[in-house]
């Protein structure tokens, strides 16, 4: 919590350069975080993945950017992330009706929130719905998943470690038990092997929700 509230303070206190270019201004200046909409797809594709798009490779500035944001608490940096995100999901749902979508955050777990001081992927979410509205299409945030129990450390798994260690991990939220008008559009802040994401689509699925794609910042490489 600490570390967040020094590292606003210091967003507004201190000069800001940009971590990709070092210009002086924002935090991520629009040549750096350009977004590039495509559909990434992990390779191997976990069962029951939606279609996956997102603005960019987890690489360089945008690498920097998404871990300063989650991880040490450069809560200025939501703004860009969240414009790309909302881009993105506009782009890939262009060529559907222009139905409003109901857009659900993946949770993040409960001490994950405390340790970091904020929910990093809720705030995406938020801020992108406002963003969607200002591209022309109709969204609401519905935080529908919770976290059913505990997750271990995801660090080091392979795809298939993964989908057991999330295997049953989402749960329906009472919020999300009131079911929204709107088809699901799923977000997180990346994508890696997809299992997180397929296991949150499941859980909406089994409770008759329509889940239309997911949509991220960014996505680690495709692996073989």
């Amino acid at each position: 919590m600490l570390v967040a509230v020094f590292a606003a303070l210091a967003d507004l206190i201190l000069p800001q350069h940009c971590l990709g270019c070092a210009a002086g201004g924002p935090r991520l200046c629009g040549s750096c975080l350009a977004p590039v909409p495509a559909r990434r797809m992990p390779r191997p594709v976990p069962a029951g993945l939606p279609e996956c798009w997102s603005a960019a490779d987890y690489a360089g500035a945008v690498r920097a950017a998404i871990v300063a944001y989650k991880e040490r608490g450069q809560t200025t940096l939501a703004r860009p992330l969240a414009t790309a995100l909302a881009f993105t999901a506009c782009h890939a749902l262009a060529s559907r009706p222009a139905a409003p979508v109901a857009v659900v955050p993946i949770p993040s777990a409960a001490r994950a929130r405390r340790s970091r001081g904020h929910d990093p992927v809720g705030r995406l979410a938020a801020l992108a719905v406002r963003e969607m509205a200002a591209f022309g299409r109709r969204a609401e945030l519905w935080p529908a998943l919770g976290q059913a129990r505990q997750i271990g450390d995801q660090a080091g798994l392979n795809a298939t470690q993964r989908a057991a260690n999330l295997a049953a991990s989402h749960q329906v939220t009472p919020a999300g038990k009131a079911r929204p008008a709107a088809s699901a559009l799923l977000v997180d802040d990346i994508v890696t092997t997809g299992s997180t994401l397929a296991e949150a689509a499941r859980t909406l699925r089994a409770n008759g929700v329509e889940v239309l794609l997911a949509v991220t910042v960014a996505a680690t490489r495709r692996r073989s």
